[in-house]
């Protein structure tokens, strides 16, 4: 089964690519509001999941005398097209290599050379592997940013709902981080249940803490950071959500 990302994982992606020599679990973990061994956790699971491929440098090749970064456009034929990349990116100088969905221009090739003779050798290369180059461009700067869609919503109330799920039957498992000035925060579940913070027909089924699942009981206490598993065997009542949420 494929890994479904929730708010909290896009937003560990977003920090992430925007700078992830310099972001650290602790960093993430206050803009997340989470616990830090929860943001290694995720990234763990990320990983695990190949939704993190890698982390890589940004280099500027100009910068290391002088070499010159130049983009091959080139078309493969459809059906030798990912072998066709593979052969491609195993050429000395080949620093990347995209495959696209289409029939022409399919193949986009960045390679990196120390002067004209070295950027025609590895054109002639790429051309004896099957593609033929339909463009050559030097590259002069390449700037990238995060996914704004993973980025946090300015000046609007972080919900403590980072996952949900409908169960056959009309039943539903809804997914809480638990913040810090939350209602039930603190206390244990049979004291949150006793104060009515819990309906008596909704269940906790797991408590995720850090790198630790938790089976829980009564006395298991409501931590901040926790991701709080609760099923319901009917539509979730808003006072179970706000129960979750920091006060305002």
């Amino acid at each position: 089964m494929s890994y479904r990302i929730d708010e909290i994982d896009e937003r560990i992606l977003y920090y992430l690519a925007g700078d992830a020599r310099n972001t650290t679990a602790p960093t993430i973990a206050e803009e997340v509001d989470v616990t830090p061994a929860t943001v290694r956790n995720r990234i763990r699971q990320l990983e695990e999941a190949g939704i993190i491929r890698g982390y890589h440098a940004d280099i500027d090749y100009e910068a290391t005398d002088g070499r010159m970064t130049t983009q091959f456009t080139c078309t493969a034929p459809v059906g030798e097209r990912s072998a066709i990349a593979n052969e491609a990116l195993a050429t000395p100088g080949v620093v990347g290599v995209r495959e696209l969905l289409a029939g022409q221009e399919n193949v986009v090739v960045t390679a990196v050379g120390s002067d004209t003779g070295d950027i025609n050798r590895i054109a002639q290369q790429l051309s004896a592997a099957g593609l033929t180059i339909e463009r050559e461009d030097i590259v002069r700067e390449e700037t990238t940013q995060p996914y704004g869609s993973f980025a946090p919503e300015v000046d609007s109330p972080r919900s403590a709902v980072t996952d949900f799920q409908s169960v056959v039957g009309g039943a539903e498992v809804v997914e809480f981080t638990v913040q810090e000035d939350a209602a039930i925060t603190g206390r244990t579940l049979e004291d949150a249940n006793g104060d009515g913070l819990l309906p008596d027909e909704a269940l906790v089924v797991s408590i995720e803490r850090g790198d630790d699942r938790i089976t829980p009981d009564g006395d298991t206490r409501i931590e901040t950071g926790d991701v709080v598993s609760v099923f319901s065997p009917e539509t979730f009542p808003e006072e179970l959500v706000r129960a979750f949420e920091a006060s305002e």
